[in-house]
């Protein structure tokens, strides 16, 4: 495989992380208030093939997003920045795994509503698990993508008003993790797609990483 190839790889893979990711979300059944046991018990159990696709969509979303930024890192390493993306990657796959367990405790739900158990009741003893997951794995993410948004900006792989354009986003993408609210998960993934896609389409353009312009 030429370099060109395997950096057009690279690329395609950070331009379809966060896609994957808006579509698990999208196909989520929408819940309100998202953290009340018995809406959440409701919507696994109206529909219970539903909520295990979106689930694995995401599951397998976040999974790509640790390969994005794995792909990320390694474009900035070629540019030159060696100091804050190599800090900052353990803190973005340390989050991204926090959440796909978040995922899999949900999915648990699936297999209460199938096997005639009390959905309800089951979400309730996973709650006190679940918060701190969810804290510890939004701010091991956010770390993490504060620490690529300063790589991005040292690497100069970008132009200036894109350079800012995909910093914002990222740390949109960052605070939407800690908003227990019913959109925070399309607030999420549509920040994945104006931090990551701009930095792809990079990616693909100039295959050897340099400094913009």
């Amino acid at each position: 495989m030429s370099a060109t190839t395997r950096a057009r790889l690279r690329a395609a893979i950070v331009a379809i992380a966060p896609a994957v990711l808006l579509g698990g979300f999208v196909y989520h059944p929408y819940i309100s208030p998202p953290t009340d046991p018995a809406a959440i018990a409701t919507a696994a159990a109206s529909d219970t093939t539903r909520w295990g696709l979106a689930h694995l969509a995401i599951s397998v979303g976040y999974g790509l997003v640790v390969l994005a930024f794995l792909a990320i890192r390694s474009y900035l390493s070629e540019a030159g920045e060696e100091r804050w993306s190599i800090l900052a990657l353990p803190f973005v796959v340390m989050g991204s795994t926090l959440f796909v367990v978040l995922t899999g405790m949900e999915i648990g739900l699936m297999a209460a509503a199938e096997t005639g158990a009390d959905a309800q009741a089951v979400q309730s003893a996973l709650f006190p698990w679940f918060l701190p997951i969810l804290l510890i794995g939004a701010l091991s993410f956010a770390l993490g993508v504060l620490g690529f948004a300063m790589g991005i900006v040292r690497s100069r792989v970008l132009a200036p008003r894109l350079t800012w354009l995909v910093v914002g986003a990222l740390v949109v993408m960052a605070i939407a993790r800690f908003v227990p609210l019913s959109a925070a998960p399309y607030v999420i993934a549509a920040a994945g797609i104006a931090a990551l896609w701009p930095l792809a389409y990079e990616m693909w353009k100039h295959p050897e990483a340099r400094p913009a312009g």
